[in-house]
């Protein structure tokens, strides 16, 4: 009887243990087939010069060097001109034009809410999602990062921080970069520090939150974009250097800097060493928390640089559909995934950054949509590709795109730009072969006028197909008296009307909406305190309701309440007259009851 027990309990242990082992492989096997984290890290304006690993001798960069070092990096990778059509072909994978973003600012960067996201796929797989730093493709429902697939969202507001659509820390002049208040979760908070360091501690405390399940991290970078502030500590690293001299013989064209370029530069440099620090956390807390083999990590630059300094040759700069204002850096690590230390010379582009997660994530991309992209898994594995023979469309100029003026089509090395009239003749066109002339210095149209004019056959296919695209011939609308929002407050980066609609007092505005029925109250404010005894006009389609102001002395603030307002789509224009003078508000608050 014992002897039989203590068979039982033998075969006990042995079942106890095979049940064990199975269970330690199949954890084992989850913990291998877990989905990867993908970290997607942009600068602001940093060019392709402003990197240590692209040969400037002046700016301090190990962190994101080693990274480079580590990574797959693409040497040939486009983004667009300027920064929201840029961030637009990021999270789409579609041109910018497609998706109703045409600008950086005049009503020209909202990104339409039909628009499927990076953040929505994954989180359609489960993932969690955080953007940190610089959105730009819409301030208001139905645009705003939590309207687009983000879970938590820590932004400023339009394109940039003192800029006057970012009204929050507008009125901070030169210490708009210190101390912010910024919106989290759609609601304003006050921060302590310098930006970059908030934008970065904040994205690293979200991956530790949630180092247990998927997670996408978009850490956007405001910085080194202008107003150029920085940190006293890095400052003082730069402000002795000169950084027009000590690049050698490598006979790269260098454009003349003056002495404002100079001091820009230092103060950019500054601001990079600041954002490589910054990496540096993020990676040591990467490899503290045990998931830096499964985490895809992404960095790249969203155009070139806005200032005159080194740009490794290349010919323009931000704005500019020459090299120097489009060819970014972009350096793509995935341990588990793919080996890394090695160079991709194919053409890519910011548009292929969604088809590459599709396949490293096992998302799939959208199919009831043109996306432009193509996944880069077959060229980071070596794949032999059966076509090489891409072409990438370019162009910049505000408020919608005109047609021959800064637009650009490159194609199996040849790049035709456009700096001239609608109806110019081939040869005042310019043509590059960028494997002879990746500097751009050589215009070969009136010596190749054939291989110009199949360019610009193709250029033109595509311009007259992105402006009909429907999202730009019918914009996206701000929502006013929707619950997910309310109040709305409308800011000077949204606001279209007369071109470069900045700071300016007297200029005509306006912005485009989508009102439900209802009571509102609305306050107006403006750039600087207005004149008193003036009268107040609001129009919105047949309807236009006006206040007189009773006040008598200036005030920056004016208000109309309980003001009916019916269901309707249109243009909402404000307006405050006085002594003959017109002033557009500088933001409008509207609250529906």
């Amino acid at each position: 009887m014992l002897r039989s027990n203590h068979n039982l309990m033998k075969i006990n242990s042995s079942i106890f243990t095979l049940l064990f082992l199975i269970a330690f492989h199949f954890s084992f096997a989850q913990q291998k087939i877990k989905s990867p984290n993908v970290i997607l890290i942009i600068t602001d304006d940093q060019g392709f010069g402003d990197l240590g690993t692209h040969g400037n001798p002046h700016i301090n960069t190990p962190t994101i060097d080693a990274f480079a070092e580590e990574s797959v990096r693409f040497t040939n990778f486009y983004v667009s001109p300027v920064c929201a059509p840029t961030r637009a072909s990021l999270m789409t994978g579609r041109y910018s034009l497609r998706t109703g973003v045409r600008d950086t600012y005049n009503g020209g960067a909202m990104m339409a809410s039909s628009e499927i996201t990076i953040a929505e796929l994954l989180k359609s797989k489960d993932y969690v999602t955080g953007i940190f730093g610089k959105w730009h493709l819409g301030d208001n429902y139905p645009m705003r990062p939590s309207d687009q697939g983000f879970d938590e969202s820590l932004i400023h507001l339009s394109g940039g921080m003192g800029q006057v659509g970012d009204f929050t820390t507008y009125y901070q002049d030169d210490r708009s970069y210190f101390d912010p208040v910024l919106w989290h979760n759609n609601q304003r908070e006050s921060y302590d520090g310098y930006c970059s360091d908030i934008f970065a501690s904040e994205a690293i405390d979200f991956i530790e939150k949630n180092k247990d399940k998927p997670f996408f991290t978009y850490l956007s970078f405001n910085a080194p974009h202008t107003p150029l502030q920085v940190p006293d500590e890095y400052y003082q690293k730069y402000k002795d250097i000169d950084p027009s001299v000590g690049f050698g013989t490598d006979r790269k064209p260098f454009y003349p800097m003056s002495e404002k370029d100079k001091e820009n530069a230092r103060k950019v440099y500054a601001m990079v060493e600041n954002i490589d620090d910054n990496l540096k956390k993020l990676f040591q807390k990467l490899e503290e928390l045990g998931i830096e083999e499964n985490t895809i990590v992404i960095f790249m630059t969203d155009n070139g640089p806005q200032q005159q300094r080194y740009v490794a040759g290349l010919r323009g700069l931000k704005g500019n559909v020459f090299q120097g204002g489009v060819r970014a850096p972009f350096f793509i690590r995935y341990p588990d995934g793919f080996q890394g230390n090695k160079e991709v010379n194919i053409l890519s582009a910011h548009l292929d950054v969604l088809p590459t997660l599709a396949e490293l994530c096992g998302f799939e991309v959208p199919t009831d949509r043109k996306i432009d992209g193509k996944s880069m898994l077959p060229l980071i594995e070596g794949e032999k590709i059966e076509s090489q023979d891409r072409s990438y469309f370019s162009y910049w100029t505000r408020k919608y795109p005109e047609l021959y003026e800064n637009i650009s089509i490159q194609k199996a090395g040849w790049k035709l730009v456009g700096n001239t009239g609608y109806n110019a003749a081939i040869e005042s066109f310019d043509l590059f072969d960028l494997s002879k002339d990746p500097y751009e210095l050589q215009n070969l149209s009136k010596t190749n006028t054939a291989k110009a004019k199949e360019l610009k056959s193709e250029l033109d296919e595509i311009y007259q197909e992105l402006i009909h695209e429907e999202n730009l011939v019918n914009p996206p609308v701000i929502q006013i008296g929707n619950k997910a929002e309310n109040p709305v407050f409308l800011n000077r980066n949204d606001a279209a009307g007369e071109r470069g609609i900045w700071a300016q007092e007297d200029i005509f505005g306006y912005w485009k909406v989508a009102i439900e029925t209802g009571v509102y109250d609305i306050k107006f404010k403006f750039v600087k305190p207005v004149p008193p005894n003036g009268k107040m006009t609001l129009e919105m389609g047949n309807q236009a309701s006006i206040a007189l102001d009773q006040s008598t002395s200036f005030i920056d603030i004016l208000e109309m309440n309980d003001v009916r307002l019916d269901k309707l789509e249109g243009d909402l224009v404000p307006f405050y007259t006085v002594d003959g003078k017109r002033y557009f508000p500088f933001w409008v608050e509207l609250k529906k009851r």
